[in-house]
């Protein structure tokens, strides 16, 4: 099985690059429409307009992407000789993946503030969590792609 991963390691690389481009956009997205639903009054068109964009934008596109990144990222991670375990740049990148994956769990947890009509944050939140997602990418490619250390 390795065999077949080693010889077909740019197709899984580029699936794995497709599925995360997927995953960012999404991040990037959805705490946009928390901020713009944040001013939606409580049973609104718009209110209930939103709600379903951001029902249909996590379950349709967020959680698919991160589970396909996390598919091909392991097996990236399982051909012998693509990760050199004992250089830091890994456990860096591994560990702003756990965060990155955190925050995906805390977008699903306002969604469902949102959905109930129970949502406690401002748009002001919403709008510096939305950096998050971008910090942790920049953090993630250059270690990946530089691996500083």
């Amino acid at each position: 099985m390795l065999d077949f991963f080693g010889d077909n390691y740019l197709w899984i690389k580029a699936f794995h690059i497709v599925s995360v481009m997927a995953w960012m956009a999404g991040m990037l997205y959805l705490p946009r429409l928390y901020i713009y639903h944040c001013d939606a009054e409580i049973g609104s068109v718009q209110s209930e307009t939103f709600k379903i964009m951001e029902r249909r934008l996590l379950r349709g596109i967020i959680n698919p992407a991160m589970m396909m990144a996390f598919i091909f990222g392991g097996i990236l991670m399982s051909i012998p000789g693509i990760v050199d375990w004992s250089a830091g740049w890994i456990w860096t990148k591994i560990l702003m993946l756990v965060l990155m994956t955190g925050f995906h769990g805390s977008l699903s947890k306002w969604r469902k503030d949102f959905e109930a009509d129970n949502n406690s944050k401002s748009s002001k939140f919403y709008r510096y969590a939305n950096e998050l997602p971008t910090v942790l990418m920049i953090i993630i490619v250059i270690m990946v792609v530089v691996k500083p250390f």
